[in-house]
């Protein structure tokens, strides 16, 4: 049975399915389509022509544009109908035509994404991506599925991200560049075939990471980087050395995770 708060502002012309649950101080615009298993955190607005269907729960205070389908089912081959779900945490904004996918029964059923993300027009997360928080994709951003983004990565516009693929916290992608292979926390990617071509240290220092932290992550970097090799093996013997730098240790961590995929490095994918 739909459950719609006394406090919610809802057209007219739009369409809420029986069985959705609306929050309070939820604002619908016209022509509109909430979907009857569809949850809508308080404060949360749709602008006109938004739809939002599937088993998908907005968290609070979140802002839906026009043309933008969230919860649609997952563009894979092997879906066949199963129930899966889309949980988008609080504060998220999707704007024009932002398409976001549920899970898939293969991949766990779940597409996550975590609170104040910012998805600008056309960008697409597929199924069972999983999104921390405070990361932006830039317009016409392509995420394929089981991706994985630490927490205030940004991806330029027009890039593309293989399935599977792991991109670190604070990391960033160029525009138009081809994420193929796992980008380590802080790194910067450009290009395409992207090349890992340094550290975010804008992004780090905007972070209010120290100026000797920042040194001791570009050590660990160079050690890892600076000559071709078997990066998981380095990282392993430098780890003592860098025991002291939670950052540093982070991405050794993210290094020696199992992982579906290579690391993108300065060298991998040049003719």
């Amino acid at each position: 049975m739909t459950s719609i708060s006394a406090s919610a502002r809802i057209h007219p012309s739009s369409v809420i399915e029986d069985g959705a649950v609306i929050g309070d101080n939820v604002t619908i615009g016209p022509f509109c389509y909430v979907g009857p298993k569809v949850v809508l955190g308080e404060g949360t607005v749709l602008l006109a022509h938004a739809v939002v269907t599937g088993r998908t729960t907005i968290g609070a205070h979140g802002k839906i544009f026009s043309n933008a389908v969230i919860g649609g089912d997952p563009q894979s081959v092997h879906h066949t109908g199963e129930e899966t779900t889309l949980d988008v945490g609080d504060h998220c904004t999707m704007r024009e035509g932002v398409t976001i996918n549920c899970g898939t029964v293969d991949g766990g059923g779940r597409t996550v994404v975590g609170n104040h993300n910012l998805f600008l027009a056309n960008s697409h997360v597929a199924h069972d991506c999983q999104l921390g928080s405070h990361i932006i994709l830039s317009n016409n951003v392509m995420l394929a599925g089981h991706v994985k983004i630490g927490d205030r990565a940004i991806l330029g516009g027009g890039c593309a991200v293989h399935q599977f693929t792991r991109i670190g916290r604070q990391a960033f992608i160029g525009g138009l560049s081809a994420c193929s292979y796992d980008l380590i926390p802080y790194g910067m990617l450009n290009g395409n075939p992207g090349l890992l071509g340094g550290l975010n240290v804008v992004g780090m220092t905007r972070a209010g990471i120290d100026r000797a932290t920042i040194h001791r992550v570009r050590k660990a970097y160079k050690a890892l980087f600076d000559e071709e090799g078997a990066i998981r093996e380095k990282a392993s013997a430098i780890r003592d050395e860098f025991a002291d730098c939670k950052e540093a240790m982070e991405v050794l961590d993210f290094i020696a995770a199992d992982s579906d995929r290579a690391l993108s490095s300065p060298f991998r994918g040049k003719s």
